[in-house]
């Protein structure tokens, strides 16, 4: 009761919010109530940033979609609803949370969000189904696909989304879908499926498609990292479930190739510096063949973060090469007589004078 007065007493002790951030309350109705009416008695012309971490009343959430100089909003759908259609020309930020059907959907058929670059979604829902479908089929009724450059789904459940429903966004910079493996592998992640995703993205900057890799040997090959890092220049972060022992096997490829076989092209302009593996299988003994593999593909490596300590060995060689790349770079810029004293000071090394 203490929180809710406090909340109610908000608006009228700042006439002119421009800015409301409330989280961790509690879900309980007086919160509900207390923050709908806060709402209700704002200046709306002011409001600029809505972070509110409560449902609101049917009549405030019609204030909140029509919020003219929003920019941020963060709200919670709880239950079955029906969002009046959006009119917030000025928002560029949402984050929406909810549990239930996907009615509330609906709310972006024809809606006025000429401005979005940035849609987060949580759920906690048993049953995700055909989302991506379900907000494809109306944002396409909207600028978005022209000017959203963030999409992420956020939940702990098992979920195979159906990623064809992204192919029109083709202005995305970041895609995130996070999802469980706990009980079983739910990731559905081939070649195909990246292959389309590069195709229509090629300003991607991050790529997650599940939560951490799990011990499942499932995933993309190596050609699936290929296409990454030819079609997506920009690409600096990603997640996602791959079959390590295709690197082995591209590489014992390679090596029995003859002389007079073209080279396999490099992604040397890919950006890609992070790389998380979680707990993805490699064959034994593979360790630096993998790490030699991933560099080929993704030149500029930093980071290799994992979860199973078979990966020690591939990030110790990446970190190695990185190091040894950046010794022989810097020693190209160095006049021959400092070059030689910095050889000789390594163990064992000498050069003739």
């Amino acid at each position: 009761m203490a929180v809710a007065t406090t909340i109610r007493r908000l608006s009228t002790l700042c006439l002119n919010l421009e800015w409301i951030t409330l989280e961790d309350l509690p879900r309980d109705p007086i919160i509900t109530e207390a923050v709908s009416e806060m709402l209700l008695s704002c200046n709306r012309d002011t409001l600029e940033e809505f972070f509110v971490d409560s449902p609101l009343t049917e009549e405030a959430q019609e204030v909140a979609c029509r919020l003219p100089e929003l920019s941020h909003l963060w709200t919670v759908i709880q239950g079955p609803t029906l969002l009046p259609t959006l009119a917030l020309p000025n928002l560029t930020v949402m984050d929406i949370e909810y549990d239930g059907d996907l009615n509330w959907l609906e709310g972006f058929r024809g809606a006025t969000l000429g401005e979005l670059e940035s849609i987060v979604f949580h759920t906690e829902t048993n049953d995700i189904g055909n989302f991506l479908e379900g907000f494809e089929s109306v944002a396409l009724t909207t600028p978005i696909k022209n000017t959203l450059s963030v999409f992420k789904f956020c939940t702990s459940r098992p979920w195979n989304p159906m990623y064809s429903s992204l192919l029109s966004f083709h202005q995305l910079k970041k895609l995130v879908i996070q999802f469980s493996c706990e009980g079983g592998c739910s990731s559905r992640v081939d070649d195909d499926i990246i292959v389309s995703l590069a195709q229509a993205m090629p300003k991607l900057e991050v790529l997650q498609l599940g939560g951490a890799p799990c011990k499942t040997p499932t995933g993309i090959t190596v050609n699936g990292f290929i296409n990454l890092a030819c079609r997506c220049p920009h690409l600096s972060s990603l997640c996602i479930h791959f079959r390590a022992n295709t690197l082995v096997e591209a590489a014992a490829s390679a090596t029995a190739q003859s002389r007079s076989d073209k080279p396999v092209s490099r992604g040397e302009d890919c950006a890609l510096t992070d790389l998380e593996v979680g707990k993805t299988p490699i064959p034994a003994q593979s360790g630096s063949t993998v790490a030699l593999a991933i560099l080929h593909i993704f030149p500029r490596i930093l980071n290799v973060k994992y979860a199973s300590r078979e990966w020690k060995t591939v990030t110790k060689t990446i970190k190695d090469f990185v190091r040894i790349g950046r010794f022989v770079r810097r020693s190209s810029k160095t006049p021959i007589t400092r070059l030689t004293t910095h050889i000789n000071a390594f163990p064992g090394a000498a050069i003739d004078h």
